[in-house]
């Protein structure tokens, strides 16, 4: 049995360029695939977030149009549901990656508010891409590399081949106009090969012990991937 952190936002907001806030949170399917998939497999998941707040859920991920109909959107919250862990989270501060078998990070705009700008994070995530342990990121979630890069903005991330929620996915869900910054373009511009797929459909990049999805549909995807490196 594999222990996997789960890094998740603690965000419940998302400030816009004009200064506006708008809800948000972790995207519920971002969670709740992978979150299935690796319990069901006989792993353990534990649940780190900046201060140990209980961490947000976005509404709008809970929607049934946002799950494939009413029958997904029930299956989605019922995980959401049965998830102990989403309760009992641990400090952010206080994780020792040597503790861990692999590390998650599950998207939704939330992690552009606070995981972009979280030193924790940042030296949590350049520890666990050295250490060689599978390291899965999906949607937004690679915002949080922007925290990865030193004073002189090099991050040990340039020159991975990953994907992420693109510009073309941000103008089609109407917040490209909205938005401070787009995360393609700054994870771009920390010197990565970003990959970009179809709009909405799954697209999974794996470079060495990286591994990234580019929207919601790619998180289950990703997890499969994930539980074949564990």
């Amino acid at each position: 049995m594999a222990k996997i952190l789960f890094v998740m936002t603690g965000a419940d907001h998302w400030t816009l360029a004009d200064g506006s806030t708008h809800p948000t949170g972790y995207w519920a399917e971002e969670f709740a695939a992978p979150y299935d998939a690796f319990t069901a497999a006989g792993h353990e998941i534990v649940v780190a977030t900046p201060g140990g707040v209980t961490p947000t859920v976005d509404r709008g991920s809970l929607a049934p149009d946002a799950n494939g109909g009413p029958e997904g959107a029930e299956k989605v919250a019922e995980t959401l549901r049965k998830a102990s862990e989403l309760s009992t989270p641990i400090r952010l501060e206080d994780v020792k990656l040597d503790e861990y078998d692999a590390v998650y990070y599950p998207g939704g705009h939330g992690p552009m508010e606070d995981l972009a700008v979280s030193a924790d994070s940042g030296r949590l995530l350049n520890a666990a891409l050295a250490s060689g342990k599978p390291l899965g990121v999906v949607c937004h979630a690679p915002a949080a590399l922007l925290a990865t890069a030193d004073a002189e903005g090099n991050s040990p991330f340039a020159g991975y081949r990953l994907t992420g929620f693109t510009n073309a996915e941000e103008r089609q869900a109407g917040w490209a106009d909205k938005a401070k910054w787009l995360l393609q373009d700054r994870v771009t511009a920390l010197g990565t090969d970003f990959r970009e797929g179809e709009p909405w459909a799954p697209h999974v990049e794996v470079d060495r012990n990286l591994f990234t999805g580019q929207n919601p549909a790619s998180s289950a995807p990703l997890a499969a991937e994930l539980l074949e490196a564990l």
